[in-house]
């Protein structure tokens, strides 16, 4: 029974690391409702550029500035602090800021704080990032994609976060099956 109950264990842990998100699919989220009428910007990240987003907000909004949270994940499988940029308007309506990108992302991922002429303010979405967009040369867990290979390295990268989580799972497995 306890072999049965550590095999499932590892079972679980695995399937939880590897649903997280599909590498190299762009994803984006819904501005309805959300004082956002549009929002511009690439569909592809490259290296050593910069990544420049646009807001148009609706008509009737009482918001008198904009932040935009991004957060830039490397090859090597880490993510950077996110850092928050304030966005520019010359009429109150259309926003803009750029990032940096540096010569290893894999992606981008972002978020927008509107702040209120009322003082209060709303994150869009309300939890976590609601866009990213991948390099045209990434590697997520081993796996190279994009459009470019002049990224591809073959030795000198640290292994994911998946692999460690693994073993020590197996690990442990086998631990638990030893003491019958």
């Amino acid at each position: 029974m306890r072999r049965l109950v550590a095999v499932l264990l590892v079972s679980m842990l695995a399937v939880s690391f590897s649903v997280v998100a599909e590498s190299g699919v762009n994803e984006s989220s819904s501005l309805d409702d959300t004082g956002i009428a549009s929002s511009q910007y690439a569909d592809v990240i490259h290296e050593n550029g910069q990544f420049d987003m646009s807001l148009t907000l609706d008509e009737d909004t009482n918001v008198t500035s904009m932040q935009w949270t991004t957060q830039i994940c490397i090859n090597s499988g880490v993510c950077y602090p996110p850092e928050t940029n304030d966005m520019g308007s010359e009429d109150g309506m259309t926003y803009s800021a750029t990032v940096d990108v540096n010569d290893t992302a894999s992606y981008i991922n972002w978020k927008f704080v509107l702040h209120s002429e009322d003082g209060s303010d709303s994150t869009v979405p309300d939890t976590g990032f609601g866009w990213k967009v991948w390099s045209d040369c990434w590697c997520d867990n081993g796996s190279w994609g994009g459009s470019s290979t002049d990224c591809q390295e073959e030795e000198g990268r640290l292994p994911g976060f998946a692999a460690p989580a693994a073993a020590a799972a197996i690990a442990m497995a086998a631990l638990m099956a030893r003491r019958d």
